[in-house]
């Protein structure tokens, strides 16, 4: 007796295939998405490193700048270093002050 094989619809056999490729395409955007987001979490902490050392940079100019002015607000007289040391630290707080406060801001979301 001869052996028939099972008729598979052409339809179903197409709904198969779409379904398979379905799930391929599926896997292909989650690696897709994953890489995606690897590159903005390296390119994000790249900026916030680049604007920590240029915040430094303008930190150290406004010092510098605060040591090398020696003319006093009045008359021309030398001022003692002192002073500029005094704008130096208050700046310095003015600015730690306000990476905190936004360091605070971002832990809160």
């Amino acid at each position: 007796m001869p052996r028939t094989l099972p008729r598979v619809s052409l339809l179903a056999l197409r709904k198969e295939l779409l379904i398979a490729e379905s799930e391929l395409n599926r896997a292909q955007l989650m690696e897709k998405l994953d890489s995606v987001t690897q590159w903005q979490n390296t390119l994000s902490a790249g900026a916030r490193v680049a604007g920590s050392v240029a915040s430094a940079a303008a930190l150290l100019m406004s010092g510098v700048r605060a040591f090398r002015s020696k003319r006093g607000s009045q008359n021309g007289a030398e001022v003692s270093w002192l002073q500029p040391l005094i704008k130096g630290a208050g700046l310095i707080a003015t600015l730690c002050g306000a990476f905190r406060s936004r360091g605070n801001q971002e832990r809160k979301k």
